[in-house]
């Protein structure tokens, strides 16, 4: 099975590639202009923020970025394209010949180009007697498209490389990867013939859609059927892919040169750019310098970005397995109080986990100010049933596939509850501890 996916990025700007309009329209239309509607002597002109973040991305994935830059026009008929052609770039990309990781898996980038997004069609009415109605306001909105090798080799794989590419991207240019701002053609084929699932919305939909098309093709080869390239959409409720048209090839798009657009020399722009840290190129950086496993890196970083701040800063004074049996455990538990003190209290944070580490304070003292912190008591305060929390935390740090389980099966919190009670002989009520042990659990998501 061979996969490769054209993803269609949605980029944040204020303003649309080629015109000034808002794209934060919200009414239907409300954000149109004789540009982006292609009215007859209207022209073009380029957003420079949408090129800075093609540039961006295109370096980001290791690609090879071209010295000069052009438009051309991809000629198709159809509603939502209201001049009858997208402007979009097809000589001359942003970035061509590149690389995006999974774990050790290398997917090769063919390229990465800028295009205007088309206009939304929405039908309405019965079926037989529909009418279709089309809002502009999302045509000419910028889009990076990101083009893969074939180098995807099951649906789930697939998955989890735009997972992790959202991730990345969300970080870098700030897109929020929500279904309608980022939308995926995958190809695939399970014998000689490919087959393209267009518009799929959402990561769930795009695993689902090659799921039920590898199973129809699968069947089909092994009935003697040929495989014809075609153009399918996934129908989400029944779980299976339809046919839409046969499959373009290039030259049936008729693609000439934009002539309202120039050339545009984006060498040094690129050259002059850095690519900041993105969190899994952090995660694997974590994993490298101070030896921790690749889930725990991933978790810091994904909790949040000062989380893994704190962690560095700690592995510098008290070593990697310290900083993160201390940043996955009693410091990961009340990181939502600590995290909106941690401008304040940073320094004590880690002056509490070197003094543990030094041997100058109690491992359940440590806790029990950290607890103290992220509620903002003092430690005094915080004393009265403290003991009981320090036991429960310490507990549950001892057994996270309790923490696991509790996500779908809340009984799971019962056998650490019989672990509490035995432990102080009936000194609280079952009730309390219940509470007390369910709070901890909840803590951790």
């Amino acid at each position: 099975m061979r996969i490769g996916l054209e993803i269609h990025v949605q980029l944040p700007t204020r303003s649309k590639l080629f015109c000034g309009c808002s794209t934060a329209g919200e009414a239907p239309n409300s954000s149109v202009c004789p540009i982006c509607l292609g009215f007859p002597g209207s022209r073009p002109f380029l957003n420079r923020r949408a090129l800075e973040m093609g540039v961006l991305i295109a370096k980001f994935l290791n690609c090879r970025v071209a010295d000069t830059v052009s438009f051309a026009r991809k000629t198709y008929f159809y509603p939502d394209l209201a001049k009858n052609f997208q402007i979009t770039q097809y000589d001359t990309p942003v970035g061509s010949d590149g690389h995006f990781m999974i774990g050790e898996k290398r997917v090769g980038i063919w390229r990465a180009h800028i295009e205007e997004d088309p206009g939304r069609i929405k039908r309405v009415g019965r079926a037989g007697e529909e009418l279709g109605l089309v809002d502009y306001n999302r045509s000419g909105i910028p889009l990076v498209e990101i083009v893969t090798a074939p180098d995807l080799s099951s649906p789930a794989e697939a998955r989890d490389f735009l997972t992790d590419l959202v991730i990345e991207l969300r970080h870098l240019i700030g897109v929020t990867g929500e279904d309608q701002n980022m939308r995926v053609d995958a190809n695939i084929s399970v014998g000689e013939e490919r087959v393209e699932i267009k518009n799929i919305t959402g990561l769930r939909n795009v695993e689902k859609g090659l799921r039920a098309e590898a199973t129809r093709q699968t069947k089909m080869l092994a009935a003697g059927k040929r495989i014809v390239r075609e153009t399918r959409h996934f129908d989400e409720s029944r779980g299976v892919t339809l046919p839409g048209r046969e499959k373009e090839f290039e030259e049936d798009y008729g693609y000439i040169g934009e002539p309202d657009l120039g050339t545009y020399r984006i060498g040094p722009l690129a050259a002059s750019m850095a690519v900041p840290e993105t969190p899994l190129v952090r995660a694997a950086r974590l994993q490298r310098e101070h030896g921790i496993g690749a889930p725990a890196a991933r978790q810091i970083v994904l909790t949040d970005w000062e989380l893994a701040d704190l962690f560095e800063v700690l592995a510098a004074q008290v070593g990697g397995d310290a900083a993160m049996s201390w940043t996955m455990g009693a410091i990961g538990s009340n990181w939502k109080g600590l995290r909106e003190r941690a401008g304040e209290h940073r320094k004590d944070i880690i002056g509490i986990v070197a003094a543990v580490t030094a041997g100058e304070m109690t491992d359940s003292e440590g806790r029990m100010r950290l607890a103290a912190l992220s509620t903002g008591e003092e430690v005094g305060a915080a004393e009265e049933g403290g003991d009981l929390d320090v036991l429960i935390a310490g507990l549950v740090d001892q057994h996270p596939e309790v923490v696991k389980d509790y996500r779908s099966n809340e009984r799971a919190a019962n056998f650490l509850i019989g672990q509490v009670m035995k432990a102080t002989k009936g000194q609280y009520s079952s009730k309390i501890v219940a509470e007390r042990m369910r709070k901890e659990l909840e803590k951790r998501f």
